[in-house]
C-alpha cells in the first residue's frame, strides 16, 4: 500500500516562504492563489513568547469533506491517498471550498498573468497545456505528476528531486518532506517514529496527510540520564 504525505519540521521552518514561491512558478498559478502558504504565528506567553512558521495547503485527507460534498464527482482520491480535481467535471460550485477545513482550495473567474499582458515561461506552459483553472476550484495536486514521472522511471519521491513535489525541493532549510507513511522504512514514516507530532484538525476526522514535528521523543533512558538517578 501507498499513502503519501507531507511532513513539516517546525524547529526548522523558517519561514522564508520559498516553498510557496516554487509551488506557484511550478504550477503557474493566478496571482493571490497560493496552494502552498506558510501561516506566521506567534505561540507562548510573555516573555516566553516565540514565532512559528506552519507550512499547510491542501491536506490530502484520507477522509476528504471536499470529495464528499461535491455534486459532480469532480473531486476524486488516487489509490496512494491524493486528492485531485477533474477540471472537466467542476462546475465551480465551491461546495468544496466550504467544506474545506484547511482553506486550500481557491477560484479564479479571470486568469491573470503575474506581469499582465505578458507572460512567464510557466504561464505559457500552463495554457499551451489547456490549464488556465478557470472558473473552477483548484488546489495543491502534490506535484502528483511527477511522483509518476519517477515511479515510472524507478525513481524514489521524496529521496529523488525528480519524483518530489516542488514545495519540498525548494525547502532552504530541510524542513518539508514527503514520502510513503505506509512504508515503515520511508523518510517520512522515520521522522514520525522518532519524533513528537500533530495532524492539523485531527478531531473532526478527515485523517489529514500532513504531519507537523514540534519536538524529539525522549526515550526512558535518556529521560533517566537527564533526571538523575533516583
Amino acid at each position: 500500500m501507498t499513502r503519501w504525505v507531507f511532513v513539516a519540521d517546525l524547529n526548522r521552518c523558517v519561514g522564508c516562504q520559498t516553498c510557496t514561491a516554487a509551488c506557484k512558478h511550478r504550477n503557474a498559478t493566478a496571482p493571490g492563489v497560493m496552494w502552498r502558504k506558510v501561516l506566521d504565528m506567534e505561540v507562548g506567553e510573555f516573555p516566553e513568547v516565540r514565532r512559528t512558521f506552519v507550512p499547510t495547503g491542501c491536506h490530502h485527507c484520507e477522509n476528504p469533506p471536499c470529495m464528499h460534498v461535491c455534486p459532480t464527482t469532480a473531486t476524486k482520491q488516487r489509490d496512494d491517498g491524493i486528492i485531485t480535481i477533474d477540471y472537466d467535471l467542476c462546475i465551480g460550485c465551491m461546495y468544496c471550498s466550504v467544506a474545506c477545513p484547511y482553506q486550500a482550495r481557491y477560484k479564479v473567474d479571470i486568469v491573470n498573468n503575474a506581469y499582465g499582458l505578458t507572460k512567464m515561461a510557466n504561464e505559457v506552459a500552463r495554457d499551451e497545456e489547456n490549464l488556465p483553472r478557470k472558473a473552477v476550484a483548484q488546489k495543491c495536486t502534490f506535484c502528483a505528476d511527477r511522483i509518476d514521472y519517477g515511479l515510472e522511471n524507478g525513481l524514489t519521491p521524496g529521496v529523488d528531486p525528480d519524483a518530489t513535489p516542488a514545495c519540498v525541493n525548494s525547502c532552504i532549510a530541510g524542513a518539508l518532506h514527503m514520502g510513503n507513511i505506509e512504508d515503515p522504512k520511508s523518510n517520512v514514516s522515520v521522522m514520525v517514529e522518532e519524533n513528537e507530532t500533530f495532524l492539523m484538525h485531527e478531531e473532526l476526522g478527515t485523517k489529514p496527510g500532513f504531519y507537523y514535528i514540534w519536538d524529539r521523543k525522549h526515550d526512558a533512558d535518556e529521560d533517566t540520564a537527564e533526571g538523575g538517578e533516583e
